[in-house]
């Protein structure tokens, strides 16, 4: 005794599937229009620090010569200070070298991670191992 007017379960499902695309479509749409704003201010701002980043190569140069002449002042040959100058970067560069090589050996896999999504196809096919 169902009247006209009441859906069947064919167009129920149809609707419903119809909606829920609509709604996929729309939060990609609105994803899309938020990443595209996000990437143009991270653009914008990545490209100020790089400028930042080379004045700052420009400081660190000119001081390094500053710091050369202010040496000769103590009467050093104008080619023993630079030489001096240098061989503090190298030192530093040696120094930043082998931190930095203690820091990469202390990189691991993520093992519970590993462990936990190898356990997902399991458990989405209702299994629990």
């Amino acid at each position: 005794m169902s009247s006209t007017e009441d859906p069947t379960i064919g167009r129920l499902v149809a609707d419903a599937s119809r909606d829920i695309s609509a709604l996929v479509q729309a939060e990609i749409q609105l994803a899309k229009s938020e990443l595209k704003f996000s990437a143009k201010a991270g653009g914008v701002g990545a490209a100020m620090i790089a400028v930042a980043a080379f004045f700052g190569l420009l400081i660190i140069i000119l001081l390094s010569i500053a710091f050369a002449y202010f040496l000769t002042w103590t009467g050093l040959d104008p080619a023993w200070a630079f030489l001096i100058v240098a061989g503090v970067y190298l030192v530093l560069a040696a120094a930043l070298i082998f931190i930095g090589i203690k820091m990469l050996k202390k990189i691991r896999a993520p093992e519970k991670t590993i462990a936990t999504a190898r356990e997902i196809p399991a458990a989405l096919k209702g299994r629990t191992s």
